[in-house]
């Protein structure tokens, strides 16, 4: 018996660590998942703060600008990094120095989805901002995380060099901002039902089931 096809968008800011748990969360519900459904997902641009220079900021004066005071980026680097040991990421908050614009990156996942790479590009920058605190404005580690996963080095230097993709992104950014979309991650299921926040595996799993099994009884007029 052929599984049924499940398409996921998931919109993330590389940035974002509760992007990087809801993806480690959204991979152990995919899992429980599999046997069932046949998923693909697509990773979606968004932009905490679309106002960052292309150089970025000190992310010590960013934080503080949005929390108020070291007390509370500590609390909040705290909860994170609680949650990220249950998932097998070791958040090293202490090593990132900028708080970047994110444009480059999120173009670095397009190219990468385009060769079926998506998941590992996202998996990479993830990790080389949170874990070891690398420039996501440098194109030097940009382009070495492209060449790591499988992309063409001189094809990558040239997209760089025309602005490829530039304008697309930030096109998409700006739909989702339309569509409602003020915070992420949001997974949006099957083209139509939205699950906002880094959800556990059971509830992503349970409102793709949800949304499946209603799309299996539109297409079969409703009759058990």
């Amino acid at each position: 018996m052929s599984r049924q096809a499940v398409s996921l968008d998931v919109v993330i800011d590389v940035v974002c660590p509760w992007c990087f748990i809801g993806k480690r969360r959204l991979d152990q519900a995919i899992d429980l998942l599999e046997d069932d459904l046949d998923i693909s997902v697509t990773y979606r641009p968004f932009q905490l703060d679309a106002s960052l220079p292309p150089e970025g900021i000190p992310r010590r004066k960013y934080m503080l600008d949005k929390f108020g005071d070291p007390g509370r980026v500590a609390e909040v680097h705290a909860r994170i990094e609680a949650v990220g040991t249950e998932l097998g990421i070791p958040f090293a908050f202490e090593r990132i120095e900028t708080a970047p614009n994110t444009i480059d990156a999120h173009r670095i996942v397009r190219w990468a989805q385009a060769e079926g790479l998506g998941d590992e590009a996202v998996e990479r920058l993830f990790s080389l901002y949170f874990l070891e605190g690398a420039d996501l404005t440098s194109r030097d580690v940009l382009v070495a995380a492209a060449v790591e996963i499988g992309l063409d080095r001189d094809e990558v230097d040239v997209k760089f060099d025309e602005g490829t993709d530039v304008e697309s992104i930030r096109a998409e950014i700006a739909y989702a901002s339309s569509l409602g979309i003020t915070g992420v991650p949001c997974t949006i299921i099957a083209g139509r039902y939205a699950v906002s926040g880094a959800q556990t595996p059971d509830v992503l799993s349970d409102a793709i089931r949800q949304v499946m099994a209603e799309i299996d009884r539109a297409e079969g007029g409703g009759d058990a």
